[in-house]
């Protein structure tokens, strides 16, 4: 099948690989432009650019796709390019720019997202951070159409991926780009017989683009929705707090909810041994196991504990 495929991050660029090795042409490859990273602020390509010319597919990387935005000529060239190429179909994956109606109308079957939820619960930016941080105990990734709403397009296909007191946003992202990349290609291969479904009206919850504020702990809070949060948070933005006799906030990366109650001020070391810092929340303790200081290495508890004094 001839696909314009439309993604920026890695979640994106396992699915664009999976369509390669399922032999379907993609003609084009629209990605974010270059940004900046690492200590030199070095302009670097999305992994899915860089997928793509591995592949020797071409891209491009326009900066807005709205005919009467800030960039039209960029949005006119692509739109030239697309209806020569003529897509089927394209597939959208975590792209990061608003597709217009134009867009959508192009391609002779639509587009088609791989989005990181069971449709309708977590439509918008931050679906598997906040299926964690809500103690969903399962998630997935949905095949759909798109339409201009938030995610709230006919449903085709879904898969389902458990979530364990252990899973971290990390660990999730990556079983979900292996259920999305494996959902697409199965999608396109029985695309004519797959019907579309309307998303419920009923469980529609809306998934909160990521602050940097939110990476400050409150301990007000359980120490059950702490832990959760530490999870949901891991890596990106991390989860942080103050310690006693520390100048820097700890970025913390693992933790458990201790089943034991505790009298002292949310917030309170309770006690700080080898098997981790404990401290007093808002209901419960929270136990602190692998905790990292400001330009430090990550460190089990034990090793951290030796070189702090509270």
């Amino acid at each position: 099948m001839r696909i314009v495929f439309a993604g920026t991050p890695d979640f994106a660029r396992l699915a664009l690989q999976a369509l390669l090795a399922a032999g379907h042409e993609v003609a084009l490859v629209l990605t974010q432009p270059d940004r900046p990273a690492g200590r030199g602020l070095k302009l670097t390509p999305s992994p899915v650019k860089a997928a793509a010319l591995a592949a020797g597919i071409e891209v491009a990387q326009p900066r807005s796709l709205r005919l009467d935005g800030r960039y039209p000529d960029e949005a006119q060239a692509i739109q030239a390019r697309l209806a020569e190429i003529a897509p089927e179909v394209m597939v959208v994956a975590a792209y990061g720019l608003i597709l217009p109606r134009w867009t959508l109308d192009l391609p002779a079957r639509g587009c088609l997202n791989i989005h990181a939820s069971l449709l309708p619960r977590w439509r918008g930016a931050a679906p598997i951070q906040r299926a964690i941080e809500a103690g969903d105990e399962r998630t997935g990734v949905t095949i759909m159409q798109m339409d201009e709403g938030l995610d709230t397009g006919d449903m085709l296909l879904e898969r389902v991926v458990p979530i364990d007191g252990q899973t971290t946003a990390a660990a999730l992202h990556d079983a979900l780009a292996e259920a999305g990349a494996e959902a697409i290609v199965a999608a396109l291969a029985d695309l004519v017989g797959l019907a579309p479904r309307k998303q419920p009206e009923q469980g529609v919850t809306y998934a909160a683009k990521l602050d940097k504020a939110e990476a400050a702990l409150d301990f007000g809070q359980s120490a059950q929705i702490l832990e959760r949060r530490i999870r949901a948070f891991n890596p990106v933005p991390g989860a942080s707090l103050r310690l006693p006799g520390l100048a820097e906030p700890v970025k913390v990366w693992r933790a458990q909810a201790l089943p034991e109650h505790s009298t002292a001020v949310p917030g309170t070391v309770v006690r700080a041994t080898a098997q981790g810092v404990d401290l007093a929340t808002g209901q419960g303790v929270l136990r602190l196991l692998e905790l990292q200081k400001a330009g430090g290495k990550r460190q089990p508890a034990e090793v951290f504990v030796r070189g702090w004094q509270p």
